[in-house]
């Protein structure tokens, strides 16, 4: 009678892929990068909310490959050193078999390394920095580089806004704001356009009262802030108090809702990479559960976090393999409708879309659709 159940018993978990008689199938561990502590904190969460959803989205409906996905997070507090030890703890001691991030491109350009040489899988959803993925053919990205941005904005600022004079400052020590700085300004010249005034500021200082005057004196159709939200809010306001009154255009680094409201960025536009305001359902399905879940609004890293989950999740399940050549296959010729838009990459590993444009009127949002450069 004994050997009779187990021979059932056996049965059941052949029937079952090895699910049943109080057995589970191990998981799948994917490693993650955030930074859940630090200045870059709030940028971490919505990413550490992103890649969650899409986890507990893929395992309501079995996982993958029949087995649960299993997200190991560790805090890499937006620091390159700490960075580079959390990507160890992750492949060394977690035993993942796929990385997700890292949020900023700093620590990207850490982790990226270590993946590449280990042959793991790599799928960022925020580093914007166009030299990224020439670290190898396993790293990828879900958003748009910070060249595709300001070339995007350009246009736009030329072709739709009829702008045929511009001025810029930026932060000259960060990596984003520069790199979109000199994009837009390539590529608005190039259309024949001028840049009366491209100015920059040391990290850690503030653009001063003096500088902002010359940006405004310089009387400029559109003023372009690539900074991020904090120090834009900034000069925005002292150039609309100094009487400029032309458009104001900056990049994703605007997309914070501590910027809402009259002010300062009225007859303002950015390029970004996501919108709630879309009406593509799978957009406002998206919305409609991180809204369940996190009783918060998601912004744009949230969403290029779930994106890249979903990409990686499924790139596993048409490779039949959650490791190897065959997932790396799969990841490179991806095709995913994803909630920031259709998800393919170039040979350099890169999305093909361009960006959204956003604008910013009567303290409210509204996007305008995705513009080309």
């Amino acid at each position: 009678m004994k050997s009779q159940l187990l021979s059932i018993c056996a049965s059941i978990l052949l029937a079952a892929g090895f699910q049943g008689c109080g057995k589970d199938r191990p998981s799948i561990k994917i490693g993650a990068l955030a930074p859940l502590t630090g200045e870059a904190a709030g940028y971490g969460a919505s990413s550490r909310n992103g890649y969650e959803l899409a986890v507990a989205e893929w395992n309501s409906r079995g996982g993958v490959l029949g087995r649960p996905l299993e997200l190991v997070l560790r805090d890499d507090q937006g620091s390159p050193a700490e960075g580079l030890a959390a990507v160890h703890r992750l492949v060394e001691q977690d035993r993942v078999v796929a990385l997700l991030g890292a949020t900023l491109s700093r620590v990207s350009y850490v982790a990226a390394p270590v993946a590449q040489s280990l042959g793991l899988p790599m799928v960022t959803p925020t580093s914007s920095d166009p030299g990224l993925t020439a670290v190898g053919d396993h790293i990828y990205r879900v958003c748009c580089t910070d060249r595709a941005q300001g070339e995007a904005a350009a246009a736009f600022a030329f072709r739709d806004l009829r702008a045929r004079k511009a001025g810029c400052i930026f932060d000259r020590g960060s990596v984003y704001p520069h790199e979109l700085a000199e994009a837009f300004k390539a590529r608005f010249t190039g259309l024949g356009g001028q840049m009366v005034a491209f100015l920059d500021h040391p990290t850690g200082t503030l653009s001063t009262a003096a500088q902002i005057t010359r940006l405004v004196q310089s009387r400029p159709d559109v003023l372009y802030l690539p900074d991020y939200w904090a120090e834009a809010g900034l000069v925005a306001r002292e150039a609309r108090a100094q009487g400029f009154k032309g458009v104001l255009m900056g990049g994703d680094g605007w997309d914070s809702r501590q910027l809402d409201g009259p002010g300062g960025l009225e007859a303002g536009y950015f390029t970004c990479n996501f919108s709630a305001d879309e009406n593509r359902p799978s957009v406002q399905y998206f919305v409609q559960k991180y809204r369940e879940r996190f009783q918060a609004e998601p912004d744009a890293c949230a969403a290029l976090a779930y994106d890249a989950g979903n990409v990686l999740f499924d790139a596993i399940r048409r490779a039949g393999a959650a490791s190897g050549p065959a997932l790396n296959a799969a990841l490179a010729g991806t095709s995913y409708a994803g909630v920031s838009g259709e998800v393919r990459f170039d040979p350099q590993r890169n999305p093909t879309r361009p960006p959204l444009i956003i604008e910013v009127k009567g303290g409210r949002r509204f996007c305008r659709g995705m513009i080309g450069p």
